[in-house]
């Protein structure tokens, strides 16, 4: 059974950075590809990032690009979402997730095929 638990969320202004972090069951990183999602309010759930086992292909929701960054450090089984210039748009709750990676890159956000969820870490931002 894996388990996955965010902490780094909290409230920040526009134009500020916060670190999220997915503390993971061992081994989970040499055997899932990892990924973050958010849930806007009232909205649907998104892919926001995801990153496969060796750490060297990374895929980005368009909205995100050049200023998130995921990450993975296997020696602490800790994933990590570096965000930068954050956005009131960027308020959601955000869940680390873990998958079997995709056959198709295209399929990198389905959350669908998300195996194992974290429980989620509210972040917002003000303008």
């Amino acid at each position: 059974q894996v388990q996955l638990v965010e902490s780094g969320g909290g409230s920040v202004q526009a134009g500020g950075s916060l670190t999220l972090s997915c503390a993971a069951s061992a081994y989970t990183f040499s055997v899932y590809c990892m990924g973050w999602f958010r849930r806007p309010p009232g909205k649907e759930r998104e892919g926001v990032a995801s990153i496969n086992p060796g750490g060297d292909i990374t895929h980005y929701a368009d909205s995100v690009k050049g200023r998130f960054t995921i990450s993975l450090d296997n020696a602490k089984n800790a994933l990590y979402l570096q965000m930068n210039s954050l956005k009131p748009e960027d308020t959601a709750m955000y869940y680390c997730a873990a998958r079997p990676c995709p056959s198709s890159a295209t399929r990198w956000s389905a959350s669908t095929e998300v195996a194992y969820w974290g429980q989620g870490t509210q972040v917002t931002v003000s303008s």
